[in-house]
């Protein structure tokens, strides 16, 4: 489903924030700003994601992650400057905006599952809403999901009887079943306890593996070592570096990347 493997994908590492145009990127973002009226969040923001390419964007809470990663999907919109999906403009509403949003998927700290309906059916009903497939179609792929996120022996059950890493991952099936092109993931462990984390985890790194184009927002620290190509590192609504993970982590550049890592790292 997702093209060629990781090893065979991986793009070229760059390690400035500001990239000159890649034919190869399938998200473009030039120049974005974003106010909430008087509050600037998001200053001047330069960052390519290749196709098969995993970015983890880290930094501390308030430092402009959570709503790059909205601004992207048209969920907030922006102030200034361009993002481009798949070479075209992010577009303001209407059925561009819906064919956008089909294109790149979203995981959220919270599930946002319909409780009245099964986890096949919340699953399959994007596809026969939206994709149009009939509902046998749509069910025999929301079962092929369900069995990639370890998930398909709860098929028949309702989102009240999962437990929060449970919901999660039908949520990411949920998101896949639309055939996005690339993987938007806000904070998608937050919401869950300690124990739940790391079975999440382990579904993003395994579509990683498989050359899934993610943008991750995260602070699992594991996870941006092991499964991103490069890691972004936020504060204060600005990119202050960006770099592959295993330079990012043992000789971070910026002194406040550096500050943080030692923080969250001893903890």
């Amino acid at each position: 489903m997702f093209g060629r493997t990781k090893a065979q994908n991986r793009p070229e590492v760059t390690i400035t924030a500001q990239e000159d145009s890649n034919s190869n990127s399938l998200i473009r973002i030039r120049n974005l700003n974003k106010y909430f009226d008087s509050f600037h969040c998001l200053f001047d923001i330069n960052l390519d994601v290749a196709l098969g390419e995993v970015v983890v964007v880290i930094g501390p809470s308030g430092s402009g992650k959570s709503t790059l990663c909205r601004c992207i999907n048209r969920l907030e919109t922006i102030s200034s400057g361009v993002i481009e999906v798949a070479g075209k403009p992010v577009p303001a509403e209407g059925r561009e905006l819906a064919q956008l949003r089909a294109q790149a998927g979203m995981v959220f700290q919270s599930f946002n599952l319909f409780s009245h309906l099964t986890v096949r059916q919340n699953v399959a009903l994007a596809p026969i809403k939206v994709r149009r497939l009939s509902k046998d179609r749509a069910n025999a792929l929301a079962m092929e999901l369900l069995g990639r996120v370890g998930m398909a022996d709860h098929a028949h059950k309702h989102p009240g009887q999962l437990s929060g890493g449970q919901q999660q991952r039908v949520a990411i099936a949920r998101a896949l079943a639309m055939e996005p092109r690339v993987l938007l993931c806000d904070e998608p462990t937050s919401a869950l306890d300690p124990e739940m984390i790391q079975e999440v985890l382990d579904v993003l790194t395994g579509l990683a593996a498989e050359g899934m184009t993610m943008l991750v927002v995260t602070h699992e620290m594991g996870f941006a070592r092991k499964a991103a190509d490069r890691v972004v590192f936020m504060d204060g609504g600005r990119v202050l570096d960006v770099a592959p993970p295993e330079q990012f982590f043992t000789n971070p550049r910026n002194d406040r990347a550096a500050d943080f890592l030692a923080k969250v790292l001893t903890h």
